[in-house]
């Protein structure tokens, strides 16, 4: 297990990372989902676009500005959705939503929210939970216009 100062160092490395070097940090033209996503207090400004195709999220990009953490969630969070179905990225915003503003640990939800958790530690600062969980409003509310995809319950229509 790598100590507690170090594996923070690593945390904050990914951050950096992702901040100075955005995954996806693009215009889809024509999205099937799109938000726009502002937090007021930072000045966070960004645009998500999804593509998705057979119930699948095939593309995913966001652009605008804000600060390191908003960023850095934002390229991650790119990076873990594309190629999940609309449901499994709205349960994984659950997930990471709980991470960053339950104070208490649950090792499931660390667990389930996979390398999100790098982002734990903002629960300790309310005004940089906005930062962090932005991008996943934005998500959320962007998945509310998702095409349903194939389905194996409920009725079958002619």
């Amino acid at each position: 297990m790598i100590p507690e100062p170090r594996l923070n160092n690593l945390y904050q490395e990914v951050i950096l990372d992702h901040n100075k070097n955005p995954r996806n940090f693009k215009e889809i033209h024509s999205p099937t989902c799109y938000s726009h996503g502002v937090n007021p207090l930072c000045g966070d400004d960004y645009h998500l676009y999804l593509s998705i195709q057979n119930g699948v999220i095939e593309d995913v990009g966001f652009q605008g500005s804000g600060c390191a953490i908003s960023k850095s969630s934002a390229s991650l969070m790119t990076t873990l959705i594309k190629g999940k179905t609309p449901q499994d990225a709205a349960r994984l915003g659950g997930h990471v939503m709980a991470l960053m503003t339950s104070h208490e640990k649950n090792e499931d939800t660390r667990a389930k929210a996979g390398k999100m958790v790098i982002f734990e530690g903002v629960r300790d600062f309310p005004v940089r939970v906005k930062c962090a969980t932005l991008i996943w409003h934005a998500l959320n509310d962007a998945l509310k216009d998702a095409p349903a995809g194939p389905q194996t319950e409920g009725e079958f229509h002619e």
